[in-house]
């Protein structure tokens, strides 16, 4: 693996010194910034949407060859330090992905800084992510996860789960096409 502490970029050159290996290589620099990414998924509370998109991208980076930095974040303090919804825990599992180590964790300003895209469910989460948005180069890092559609909140509904993890699979799958 190459890291960025330890790898030259040329200019007029095609090319990278890696001090790892000690050698000129030949290299795909959209393949490098795809090395870098690093994407949070934010939702309400952190318990039920976001940590299933963060495990599923997690999942399905690592199934494409995809070295990201993945996490999830929520715009509510109410489960800060709980894990996750134990609905979406299950549902999870049932497609053989583990989030139960997951820990709700709130949005922080400094996420904007830390991180290349944040991806969010709905439009009252968008608002209220781009409302701590300091300038307009965090705004831009600012999406809703499915475009131009949300990712309903299926806390108060079970048999939402189901279908909110199919919403937020495609999702991933086509950030992870439109990212390749």
């Amino acid at each position: 693996m190459i890291f960025c502490w330890n790898v030259v970029r040329l200019k007029c050159c095609k090319v990278i010194y890696s001090a790892s290996i000690g050698t000129f290589q030949p290299y795909n620099f959209t393949t490098f910034q795809q090395l870098q990414m690093k994407i949070l998924i934010v939702c309400l509370g952190n318990i039920c949407r976001s940590p299933l998109a963060e495990g599923i991208m997690q999942h399905l980076a690592k199934e494409n060859g995809l070295n990201w930095q993945i996490d999830s974040a929520g715009t509510g303090n109410w489960h800060v330090g709980e894990g996750p919804d134990s609905r979406s825990t299950r549902t999870a599992r049932n497609h053989c992905i583990d989030i139960s180590g997951h820990v709700c964790r709130l949005f922080r300003i400094s996420d904007f800084d830390e991180f290349n895209v944040i991806f969010v469910m709905d439009k009252n989460n968008l608002k209220d992510i781009l409302a701590m948005a300091r300038h307009e180069e965090d705004a831009k890092k600012v999406k809703l996860l499915l475009g131009d559609k949300i990712v309903p909140d299926p806390y108060y509904t079970n048999e939402l789960f189901e279908p909110v993890f199919k919403m937020i699979e495609q999702g991933c799958r086509e950030i992870i096409k439109s990212l390749t």
